[in-house]
């Protein structure tokens, strides 16, 4: 069982998508407690300074899929 699930989907600009990423990207470069404005709200997340990352494209029925997956543990270690 998930302690916690959030999904969103929802149509963006180019320039809105790259908004959310530099956001993220903002968020890791940080680190600790990352805030991250989700739509109408934000999310508070603790990043380590290391993690896991998956990225994988798949292309097919003339559509060309990128997900970009970033795990780490909840509890913290050390």
């Amino acid at each position: 069982m998930k302690d916690l699930k959030f999904e969103q989907k929802r149509s963006l600009s180019r320039l809105e998508a790259a908004d959310q990423l530099s956001a993220l990207a903002e968020a890791l470069r940080h680190g600790g407690n990352a805030e991250l404005q989700l739509g109408p709200g934000k999310m508070s997340l603790r990043v380590p300074d290391e993690l896991r990352t998956e990225i994988e494209v798949e292309v097919g029925d003339g559509e060309i899929e990128m997900e970009i997956e970033l795990k780490w543990p909840t509890a913290s270690t050390g």
